[in-house]
């Protein structure tokens, strides 16, 4: 019993468990036991006749000068008035182990301290791996959502995310600007130089239309050569007409291709949340739509505004 004590009938310490010795890291024989040991529960035991009506009772002790360590254990009567207690370090079993520096040979071989100890570590490098696990987990959620809502080519926005944007944009109250951009002449590039310089022109308008909108804008390929741009807090024409006009410039000029020059040129149709007295996505849509097929029925390489209730479209590039 190397966490023992033995207290003789005057009350005094005669024997102490070489593992509560190094534990207490003084000397504990010849002193009185309750100068040197506080006994915490049950309540009112302050002399040796009220331990020893205690015996085989659960204890809960500490050392005076090591207060914040909690023992337990049972006091057992001796042939010599004495009594014997054997003590244990309970639930505080893992800090008094790394506190005191505890090894396997400080325990008897029948306690299973140091296997609830090595249970303790396991269950512990469980959690740990649990815990990483569902820190990957999550991150993969992360980037699976971020994929779903990502195009594969150019890496703008896909369709899903321009819709969930323009619904948390109008949830928001938050005023916006919208523009639908297709490319013309994109279909003769495909068919006079291969699906791979349309795809290399459809990466570069992605570049530029990144280039020419701001950090919190959504820009979004929703179609095979078409795009979408939401602009939170523009609703000024004539600053979303600038914004059109650099747009129709920049894609004016030829993208190279290997020993190609791919030219195609953008139509853009717009419109802003603040003309609708309820904004509606479909309709917003649709009304960018119309203002874009206005673009290209008046000669393409332009871009018309929306006005509600006009279907004049005006403005151009």
């Amino acid at each position: 019993m190397p966490m023992h004590l033995h207290v003789d009938a005057g009350g005094v310490i005669r024997a102490v468990g070489p593992t509560l010795a190094k534990v207490a890291g003084t000397r504990l024989e010849g002193r009185d036991f309750f100068e040197a040991v506080e006994v915490r529960r049950p309540t009112g035991v302050a002399d040796l006749a009220a331990l020893g009506r205690r015996a085989g009772q659960k204890l809960h002790l500490a050392l005076r000068h090591i207060p914040v360590s909690t023992l337990r254990g049972l006091a057992l009567p001796l042939a010599d008035d004495g009594l014997l207690l054997n003590l244990s370090f309970g639930i505080d079993l893992p800090e008094a182990v790394r506190h005191h520096r505890l090894t396997d040979a400080d325990f008897a071989p029948t306690d299973l301290a140091i296997e609830l100890l090595y249970l303790l570590e396991v269950k512990t490098l469980v959690m740990d791996e649990l815990a990483d696990l569902n820190r990957r987990l999550a991150g993969a959620k992360i980037v699976a959502e971020e994929q779903a809502q990502t195009d594969a080519l150019t890496g703008l926005r896909n369709r899903r995310a321009m819709d969930r944007r323009m619904a948390a944009l109008i949830a928001s109250g938050t005023p916006f600007g919208l523009m639908h951009l297709d490319l013309d002449f994109f279909k003769q590039v495909n068919d006079s130089f291969g699906h791979a310089a349309g795809d290399h022109v459809l990466i570069r308008v992605a570049e530029i239309l990144r280039a020419e909108t701001r950090a919190d804008d959504t820009v979004a390929r929703v179609g095979g050569d078409e795009f979408v741009l939401l602009l939170p807090g523009l609703v000024d024409l004539a600053r979303l007409e600038r914004i059109a006009a650099r747009i129709i410039r920049r894609l004016r000029r030829p993208i190279p291709y290997r020993d190609h020059q791919c030219v195609v040129s953008a139509s853009i149709g717009m419109t802003v949340s603040t003309a609708y007295a309820e904004p509606q996505p479909d309709r917003m849509l649709a009304d960018a739509d119309k203002a874009l097929y206005a673009s290209k029925h008046a000669g393409r390489g332009r871009f018309r505004t929306h006005r509600i209730g006009d279907e004049t479209f005006e403005n151009s590039g």
